[in-house]
């Protein structure tokens, strides 16, 4: 059996737990001795055995156009393609038009939830990828039912592993009072002017520092909703934190928070988790194999945090059996092997 997987980035370039999911994915693989190969714009490809770095240019969706000839006449080679949310969709269907091979399309978030004014390009190529593929897969429950009310399909739910943040470093923090945590993109999705208006309830009667790593288009109006607020002084714009130095920051902080108004699974959080910080966060497709109890659910409402953030910081360290990444591997090579 010879699998090809299409991804967008790679450990540690990377935009999100999609581009970690692949990795695990393709690095699970070739572990079980599965021929693989993962093909990724060359810009954003790692010099390793069995990966292709695509040349492309342009924007995004160029990139994906060009991409999409590349692999389709890769195919032929391959008994599997294996794609990933809309970037991936005609590279998927192209192969499948064009060889004998199966096309499974894995959907990580729609673009309907990462932002108040979807592409109705991309979410053409959404509807492709459904549609169109052999085999539908998405990353939780909660995913899968935003797939089944918007494309009538019902997906097969296959979850993500649970991450363990390196840490080179100590975050020292060097403050008597509670450090809350964000990380993750500026955008929409994320509920941030939510929390930062939470945060200024919460700092009406309590004290605390809110640090926020990453960045996003999002982030310079943020900025000036700090302002407009009047808690520049108790918030902290970490920027870009590397891959390597996350643990560090998930352990010296006391709560690591996330209200996103959509959050397909949540790897920010299994990751707190993994570090034994308590997690105040919105309902995530994470939370649907946690045990009740583990984090502290919030509505993405400034109100709902600020309750959230007291609560949490009382909160003991969290009890819970995590997912392999391993288990998720499985699953797909069970998948695989009924397609072949």
């Amino acid at each position: 059996m010879k699998a090809l997987i299409v991804g967008w980035g790679y450990p540690p370039d990377i935009d999100g737990g999609l581009d970690i999911h692949v990795k695990e994915l393709f690095e699970g693989l070739k572990e079980k001795d599965i021929e693989v190969t993962l093909a990724l714009p060359e810009d954003r490809s790692p010099e390793k055995e069995n990966i292709v770095g695509i040349p492309v240019e342009g924007d995004m969706m160029s990139k994906a156009e060009q991409m999409s000839r590349k692999v389709a006449s890769m195919a032929q080679n391959y008994d599997i393609i294996h794609t990933h949310d809309w970037f991936g969709s005609e590279a998927g269907y192209k192969a499948s038009k064009y060889s004998d091979i199966a096309w499974i399309s894995t959907f990580h978030s729609l673009s309907c939830s990462r932002s108040r004014q979807p592409s109705k390009e991309l979410e053409k190529f959404e509807e492709i990828g459904v549609k169109h593929s052999d085999v539908v897969t998405s990353v939780s429950k909660k995913l899968g039912d935003e797939l089944k009310k918007k494309h009538s399909v019902t997906p097969k739910v296959i979850y993500n592993g649970f991450s363990s943040p390196k840490k080179s470093k100590e975050a020292d923090f060097n403050l008597e009072k509670p450090v809350f945590f964000f990380v993750g993109r500026h955008a929409e999705q994320k509920g941030l002017e939510h929390l930062l208006y939470g945060f200024k309830k919460y700092l009406e009667h309590n004290e605390g520092l809110l640090v926020l790593g990453g960045k996003g288009h999002l982030t310079s109006s943020l900025k000036d909703f700090v302002e407009i607020l009047g808690i520049d002084e108790h918030v902290r714009f970490e920027g870009f934190i590397p891959e390597n130095e996350l643990g560090g920051y998930y352990e010296a902080a006391d709560v690591f928070v996330t209200p996103s108004i959509n959050e397909p699974f949540g790897l920010t959080i299994s990751e707190a988790l993994k570090c034994g910080t308590p997690v105040v966060c919105a309902d995530s497709g994470i939370t649907e194999i946690l045990p009740s109890g583990t984090v502290t659910l919030v509505d993405a409402h400034s109100d709902s945090i600020k309750e959230g953030l007291e609560k949490a910081l009382d909160s003991e360290t969290p009890n819970f059996e995590e997912r392999s990444w391993s288990e998720m591997v499985e699953e797909y090579i069970e998948l695989y092997e009924r397609l072949v």
